[in-house]
């Protein structure tokens, strides 16, 4: 168990460092990035005892949040190629998003559920739970 001594008072900095939307404290995933493990959650945070998962498919409205963001990688990559690459061949557009989103697909993972626990999981902040 984690026995921080403060949280972080930004809701927009701990959802970026992937901490719990009520406390701001515990981490939401269990395994680093990089690790072939990068899906794990706890199924609590082990601060303030909040659930991660508030119902059984909570997650599924996540796809629509990581269709989102990579839509946005697609766009971006699109874009600077096209300007800044002087609007190389299809293939070329194909293989470097594909490329990029096979790269950042554990980042794609863990942030569209953090979004989606923070923006449906029914927590808000409160420094109360933190001497649990």
């Amino acid at each position: 168990m984690e026995h921080p001594t403060t949280a972080i008072p930004s809701t927009g900095r701990a959802l970026l460092e992937l901490r719990c939307p009520r406390c701001h404290t515990g981490k939401l995933f269990t395994h680093p990035a990089l690790s072939t493990k990068f899906m794990e959650m706890p199924e609590a945070c082990p601060v303030c005892r909040q659930t991660y998962e508030p119902e059984p498919g909570f997650y599924y409205g996540a796809m629509y949040i990581s269709s989102g963001f990579s839509t946005g990688v697609l766009l971006a990559i699109g874009f600077l190629l096209y300007y800044f690459a002087s609007d190389p061949p299809l293939w070329v557009y194909v293989t470097t998003v594909a490329a990029a989103v096979l790269v950042i697909t554990p980042l794609l993972f863990r942030y569209s559920r953090a979004v989606m626990l923070y923006g449906f999981g029914g927590a808000s902040f409160d420094p109360r739970y933190l001497s649990r």
